[in-house]
């Protein structure tokens, strides 16, 4: 980043209200949560995995705050943003942002415990999504969440989520416990979600703990992007884009490594075809531009890599709202939703609408004047 461009962050107040240049913002990544979950291991009588919300205001470290709990133990604290909608647009006025794509916290998978039981935690949250969503229609779009530890039950909750509920698409793993993504039992899946041409966020998660990765929240900072690189990979040389060309996949966290290790990764399909040419006939590098990503990069060079890799048609501005790690105002000093798309100074401003706006209704397949537009 340029010392102009620094000089800019740091005069940043987290409250200026400037940041309406375009025709419309969206934030493509986003989380939500319900404010309440049932006790799942109570009703399913097994497991340690369910995750509880704890609303006791006598153990959170700030007032209106709640613990998330798993396996019995604190696993993070939320705030009320993460479920109430009416804290959320608050900050999106605040930012600037004119529609949030909102889904579910990767911990809330649950891809580990019976598929039928995942299926209908499944869908308590997608429910729950949809009523938040019908509360402000033009502000908030939904992505599901499907039971993929059982692709066929996974096809079928994806149906609801587009025909019932309305939902462009839905969010999944990186992985499904022992399955990679290009795993032929995850097929029912993919071919459902081609056929009505639903969109697929991936989203990384279920990284490695303990051990080696205990320390400096590896799992975290260097986890995700192997985790979000190795779902492309799968998808690209595992022959998943080949069989099912029409599929709209995007990946979060601007593809992890991916972009730094395409050439690489081609190298390795032309030296050593026995082991990498043997489920697409296609080198990685073929499918650029064949799938979109995220613009969480935290870097404006590697945004500038991501773009030249990826395509600027298919970046979508992203901000992991509302988690500190992400593009979140206050998580570092100058940070707002956007921001290194804001300050690229190798975009148009053409291409920057583009990115904050018009590729992700594209991939979405929706219009721009069915969402609301903030006045400067």
């Amino acid at each position: 980043m340029s010392d102009q461009q620094t000089a800019k962050r740091q005069k940043i107040e987290p409250n200026e209200n400037h940041r309406r240049e375009y025709s419309l913002k969206i934030d493509f990544h986003t989380h939500i949560l319900p404010r309440d979950l049932p006790d799942f291991k109570e009703k399913f009588k097994y497991g340690d995995g369910w995750v509880m919300f704890d609303h006791d205001q006598t153990k959170v470290d700030k007032k209106g705050n709640c613990r998330m709990m798993k396996n019995g133990e604190f696993f993070r604290e939320i705030e009320p943003n993460c479920w109430d909608v009416e804290a959320r647009l608050k900050d999106m006025d605040k930012d600037g942002i004119d529609v949030q794509v909102v889904c579910t916290v990767p911990v809330m998978f649950s891809y580990w415990a019976k598929p039928e039981h995942t299926h209908t935690v499944s869908m308590d949250l997608n429910n729950d999504m949809a009523a938040q969503v019908a509360k402000y229609p033009r502000r908030f779009i939904g992505l599901g969440t499907v039971a993929m530890n059982d692709p066929n039950l996974a096809a079928i909750e994806l149906r609801r989520c587009v025909n019932e509920l309305k939902f462009p698409g839905v969010q999944i793993g990186s992985h499904i416990g022992e399955w990679n993504l290009d795993n032929p039992k995850i097929d029912p899946f993919w071919v459902e979600a081609e056929k009505i041409g639903a969109v697929v966020f991936i989203h990384p998660w279920d990284m490695a703990f303990g051990g080696r990765h205990a320390k400096h929240w590896l799992p975290w900072l260097v986890g995700m992007p192997y985790e979000t690189c190795h779902a492309v990979v799968c998808c690209l040389l595992g022959g998943v884009l080949e069989r099912f060309p029409k599929l709209k996949l995007c990946f979060a966290h601007g593809a992890g490594s991916f972009p730094f290790t395409i050439g690489r990764i081609d190298h390795g399909y032309n030296c050593r075809p026995d082991l990498c040419a043997t489920s697409s006939k296609q080198p990685a590098s073929y499918y650029l531009g064949k799938f979109h990503t995220d613009s969480i990069v935290h870097d404006d060079s590697a945004l500038r890599l991501l773009v030249d890799k990826i395509g600027k048609d298919k970046i979508v501005m992203g901000s992991d709202y509302p988690f500190p790690l992400g593009e979140v105002t206050g998580s570092a000093e100058g940070v707002y939703p956007g921001v290194h798309v804001d300050e690229a100074d190798f975009l148009t401003e053409a291409e920057k609408n583009s990115i904050c706006a018009t590729n992700a209704l594209e991939l979405l397949g929706l219009k721009e004047e069915d969402y609301c537009r903030q006045e400067k």
